[in-house]
C-alpha cells in the first residue's frame, strides 16, 4: 500500500455567511444534525474574535464587532488548513458576557465536511479560496435587528437600548460597507433566511451525498 492511501481525504469546505442573527447558525446547525459529528465539522467565526485582555470592559464593550479587523483571521485560516490535513484543532471558546476570549477551547476533529459559519466568512479572501462551496443566508434587516434584540436581552443579558445604539454604531454600518458586499461571492443565496425550506432541502440533499460518498 502506498503511503497516498494512507493520506487523509480532504475535506468538503462549506462557507455559510449573512448579516447578523440571519439564519446562519439555523442553516448551519442543520447540517449538522444532518450529517452527524462523526462526518461534519462546525467552525463558527465568533470563536475568532481577537482577544481582549488587554483592554478594560467598558472599553471592549464599545469595540466594533462586525468589522474585519475584530477577528483573528491567521490562527483561523490555519485551523482550517490543519483540519484538511487531518489534524484535531483547539478552537477558542469566546465569552460575550466579558467580550473577550474565555481562556478555554473546543477540540474540534477533522471530518468529510467542514463547515465555517460567520457573518464575514465570504469577506476575507484566504479563507473564502479555501471554500468548495460559497452560501450567503440573506434575510430582511428588520427581521434581523428584531431576532438580534430577542437573542442579546435573553441570552446576553444585555439591554434594548444599548444593543439598538451598537447597531446603528456599528452593526449597521459593517453590514452595508463588508458583509452585504460579500455576496456576490456566493455559489448560493438564501433568500427569507434558515427557514427557505425549499433551498435548505437543496444543501441537505449536498450534504447526503457527500456522507454517502465517505
Amino acid at each position: 500500500m502506498s503511503a497516498a492511501d494512507h493520506a487523509p481525504t480532504r475535506p468538503f469546505l462549506i462557507g455559510v455567511a449573512g448579516g447578523t442573527c440571519s439564519g446562519k447558525t439555523t442553516v448551519s446547525e442543520r447540517l449538522a444534525e444532518l450529517a452527524g459529528e462523526a462526518h461534519l465539522a462546525l467552525i463558527k467565526l465568533d470563536s475568532y474574535y481577537v482577544s481582549r485582555d488587554d483592554q478594560a470592559i467598558e472599553e471592549r464593550a464599545l469595540a466594533n464587532y462586525d468589522h474585519p479587523d475584530a477577528f483573528d483571521w491567521q490562527l483561523l485560516n490555519d485551523h482550517i488548513a490543519a483540519l484538511a490535513n487531518g489534524a484535531t484543532v483547539p478552537v477558542p471558546i469566546y465569552d460575550y458576557t466579558q467580550h473577550t476570549r474565555s481562556g478555554e477551547v473546543r477540540m474540534v476533529p477533522p471530518a468529510r465536511i467542514v463547515v465555517v459559519e460567520g457573518i464575514l466568512v465570504l469577506y476575507e479572501p484566504q479563507l473564502r479560496d479555501r471554500f468548495d462551496l460559497k452560501v450567503y443566508v440573506d434575510t430582511d434587516a428588520d427581521l434581523r435587528l428584531i431576532r438580534r434584540l430577542q437573542r442579546d436581552v435573553v441570552e446576553r443579558g444585555r439591554t434594548p437600548e444599548s444593543i439598538v445604539s451598537q447597531y446603528l454604531a456599528t452593526v449597521r454600518p459593517s453590514h452595508e460597507q463588508f458583509i452585504e458586499p460579500s455576496k456576490r461571492h456566493a455559489d448560493v443565496i438564501f433568500p427569507q433566511g434558515g427557514m427557505n425550506e425549499p433551498a435548505l432541502e437543496v444543501l441537505l440533499a449536498r450534504v447526503r451525498e457527500l456522507v454517502r460518498m465517505h
